[in-house]
């Protein structure tokens, strides 16, 4: 059997190692991407580098932004009294879409995990409850994390730690499908998830 050159072999086995590109995923951008004109690649190359360089985490609450303070948290006409934590920065962006939630975000980075070591300190707990203690302090938090084993230890332990400062926990409703992800829910579902939300 014949071997790839070197030089896309390697491109194979970075593309790869992307979310939901098996070996032939890659195999098939490799060789797109060796057909199309140079300069395609070029540009594709140099967003590549600008959003290593450029992006960074917004101060305040963790999403993503090319500034110290991202757009929606700089945006006067947002409710300041409500906050609505999500795992992942797509979350935020797929919230937004659906046109749901006109308050704040925060970004955990990920879920509490006992069994991969994920704790408290790995992600943007601290930073969130700094948040809570401001003066005067948002009235309402929405969980918005997603309905699996992890999402769920996650919110327990935040509704607690939320629920000591007197402030309204809510989490979202049906809609959203047990092991299902906010990522790939689509905008009705997500509007129905919003509205049914309950109290923990």
């Amino acid at each position: 059997m014949a071997s790839l050159p070197p030089a896309i072999d390697s491109l194979i086995t970075e593309l790869s190692k992307l979310p939901s590109i098996g070996r032939k995923s890659a195999q098939r951008l490799a060789f797109h991407l060796m057909r199309v004109d140079e300069e395609q690649v070029l540009q594709l190359s140099d967003a590549i580098r600008a959003l290593r360089e450029r992006l960074r985490l917004c101060r305040i609450c963790g999403n993503v932004t090319e500034g110290e303070e991202c757009e929606i948290c700089r945006d006067p006409r947002r409710d300041r009294t409500s906050i609505c934590v999500v795992e992942q920065p797509i979350d935020v962006l797929q919230i937004e879409a659906s046109d749901v939630h006109r308050g704040l975000y925060h970004v955990l980075h990920g879920t509490l995990s006992p069994l991969r070591g994920i704790t408290a300190d790995d992600l943007k707990i601290a930073e969130l409850e700094e948040r809570l203690d401001t003066d005067p302090p948002p009235s309402e938090v929405i969980l918005a994390l997603n309905p699996s084993v992890d999402g769920d230890v996650t919110a327990t332990y935040l509704a607690q730690r939320i629920e000591e400062r007197g402030i309204s926990v809510t989490r979202l409703g049906t809609g959203v499908p047990v092991g299902g992800s906010l990522e790939y829910t689509d905008a009705v579902t997500l509007r129905r998830a919003f509205e049914g939300r309950r109290k923990i």
